[in-house]
């Protein structure tokens, strides 16, 4: 992610300001925002009224001393207007982490190449990879204009997540502390070196390091309040103190309560702040935040936009509908299918919309997982057998899956890297990814020759060989259960009685986790640089289901929903390999053991892919400028379209 650094260099990288970044002679690395001086800084006119009116001190005081420079995308924008999109009632608080929460202390960069500051001015890595000392901005103030500080940090880690009652504790795998240096500077040791702190827990969607603040939520701890706590629990309804927190606080580790959209009061870093809460109405509203730390390359105040305001919908079709009618300005979830595509392409003149492409980090249409760990000896020993799980992929009509379900957009893959990153590896996308059943028929009869007098092919036991595939019924990835009626036909032609399950999602999870399953399909993610984050498809990983016991082996959770087991030795290599990921902050070393990791995942044909998806897409009104227009990456831990600084998109108008 934060490419190797060798010499000290200067970086122009996405986020446009200039970052120091050097390699010191102990072994540290630092890298720090380049000062900002001599900017003559201007705010929205809005903001600049309140000022002359003597209700808003004057933008210079309320940015921090060293403000975020953000070179726009196209060019310095315009303020005013209000960004007019949407979200799915029920549990879609992604979409407000995605357009407005990516304000943590280091970020991904719009290219996804590099981590690189944000709300913290700079950073340094010891040489050994275990203590993170991080600088933040001298002045930074929330939205309220109480200062931010080491403090919020500690209260963040001390007092949420390590207290007994409402925070998770300490990772068992590599326990860590936090130390305060100054107000301004604090660093965070681990027991063992972990090269991907950053990366896997201050990058992604819901870093609660900087969205906790301490002046705010003390009242509602009973470590900084001993005097009228109980009389606020009993006055807001709650059972204690804990569910009042809850309901009161930002990100909170384990809760399903994200307070950073249903509570209104909650001081926050974001560009824009919060007006009128999810999960109340039908429409959720948020306003400029006049402390906002970031400004353009000419001195003026982020956001743009005035405001954001998302219609709470119900329904899918209902976001299509609101699109085609010119009601959403800029919006990339849910609807932008390659089923709604043609749709949309009709109706962008009348609607003044245009498409930005998306690429994204599924890697895989259909992922097809036969359960290697079974419960069941017989299936077991089958499911193990390379030249079955060859001999399956060999069946698959690829092409003609692609052409029915995918409009002919995609091309044959295996679970493999996407050729944009440098984890790409032709063999391993491309092998055994031929429709031929003379082949599949060869590989299979080298595992179960015998058949009975239908045809269908017999375990060494004797016994007919039938299992069952299982397919969610996930409302995000609907073309699953069309895939798995084509190729489940090819599996029963070369004599392969498989049967499809479709089930709930819930259920699902729950039964691949306890093993319980014959085989599992789900779409291939990890395809873009989260292939080194989340390598689940590639080896035995949380949240693969080929072979979930041998994960619990090496991760040793407390309370295991299977019995552990070690994995064969091919398994136990990758894992020992991964562990060494962990253990540098060098990419280039991590990208050399990933890559170590993706040949054997080559040798082994742990699971069995259909098709690469081509390109994804968004949509903006013509008059929205500023967004990326192509290559923008699109995955769950890159939380797009966050990294693109949104406080910079404007409205030419």
């Amino acid at each position: 992610m934060n490419r190797r650094i060798t010499r000290r260099r200067l970086l122009q990288v996405a986020g446009g300001s200039s970052f120091t970044v050097l390699m010191l002679a102990n072994g540290n690395k630092i890298v720090a925002q380049t000062p900002v001086g001599g900017m003559d800084f201007k705010e929205a006119p809005a903001l600049a009224d309140l000022v002359a009116a003597g209700t808003l001190p004057p933008v210079g005081e309320r940015l921090p001393s060293e403000p975020l420079v953000v070179e726009p995308t196209e060019m310095v924008g315009k303020y005013g207007g209000t960004w007019r999109t949407a979200v799915l009632g029920g549990a879609d608080q992604h979409v407000f982490q995605r357009y407005i929460g990516y304000d943590h202390l280091v970020r991904f960069s719009e290219e996804w190449d590099e981590v690189i500051p944000s709300l913290a001015s700079a950073y340094e890595i010891s040489a050994d990879n275990r203590t993170y000392t991080f600088t933040l901005r001298p002045g930074h103030k929330w939205s309220d204009g109480e200062p931010f500080g080491v403090d919020d940090i500690l209260f963040y880690v001390n007092d949420v997540t390590l207290n007994a009652e409402l925070g998770v504790g300490q990772p068992d795998n590599n326990p860590f502390t936090v130390e305060k240096i100054d107000d301004v500077t604090f660093a965070v040791t681990f027991e063992r070196a972990n090269g991907l702190f950053m990366q896997q827990r201050l990058c992604g969607l819901d870093s609660g390091w900087t969205q906790n603040p301490k002046h705010y939520l003390g009242q509602f701890h009973p470590t900084y309040n001993t005097t009228n706590l109980d009389q606020l629990v009993s006055e807001a309804g709650a059972a204690d103190w804990v569910e009042l927190f809850k309901t009161k606080g930002g990100v909170i580790p384990g809760s399903p309560v994200n307070a950073l959209w249903t509570n209104p009061e909650l001081p926050r870093l974001h560009a824009w702040t919060m007006v009128e809460p999810y999960g109340v109405g039908t429409r959720v509203t948020f306003q400029r935040n006049p402390y906002y730390y970031k400004v353009d390359t000419e001195g003026n105040q982020l956001p743009y936009i005035d405001g954001i305001n998302y219609d709470v919908v119900e329904d899918i079709q209902v976001l299509l509908l609101k699109a085609l009618n010119g009601e959403l300005d800029m919006h990339m979830r849910h609807f932008c299918t390659l089923r709604n595509k043609p749709v949309l392409a009709d109706g962008l003149e009348a609607a003044q919309l245009e498409f930005f492409d998306a690429n994204p980090s599924i890697m895989n249409t259909d992922i097809y997982m036969l359960n290697q760990t079974h419960k069941n000896p017989a299936l077991r020993e089958i499911f193990q057998n390379k030249d079955f799980r060859i001999g399956l992929s060999y069946a698959i009509n690829r092409q003609e899956v692609i052409d029915v379900v995918y409009v002919s957009q995609g091309e044959p893959w295996q679970a493999a890297p996407r050729v944009e990153t440098p984890y790409y590896n032709e063999t391993l996308a491309k092998q055994y990814t031929e429709y031929d059943v003379a082949l599949a028929n060869e590989h299979l009869d080298k595992v179960l020759p015998n058949k009975d007098g239908d045809g269908w092919r017999l375990r060494p036991d004797g016994e007919k060989l039938t299992f069952v595939v299982e397919v969610p019924v996930a409302g995000e990835f609907p073309e699953m259960v069309d895939t798995s009626s084509l190729i489940i036909p090819y599996w029963r032609e070369v004599g392969i009685d498989v049967q499809a399950m479709t089930e709930d999602r819930s259920l699902f999870q729950a039964r691949c986790d306890a093993n319980d399953h014959d085989a599992a399909v789900w779409p291939g993610g990890s395809g873009l640089q989260d292939a080194l984050l989340n390598p689940y498809n590639y080896m035995a990983f949380a949240g693969m289901r080929f072979g979930v016991p041998w994960v619990y082996w090496w991760t040793k959770p407390a309370e295991p929903l299977a019995e552990p087991e070690q994995g064969p030795e091919a398994i136990v290599a990758q894992q020992t390999l991964f562990d060494q990921i962990r253990a540098t902050a060098d990419t280039e070393e991590q990208t050399q053991l990933l890559n170590e990791i993706l040949t054997i995942a080559q040798e082994n044909f742990w699971v069995i892919g259909v098709a690469l998806p081509g390109m994804e897409y968004g949509i903006k009104k013509t008059n929205f400028r500023n967004v990326p227009m192509t290559g923008m990456p699109q995955a769950s831990v890159y939380p797009n379209p966050g990294p693109s600084n949104p406080a910079q998109f404007f409205f030419d108008q």
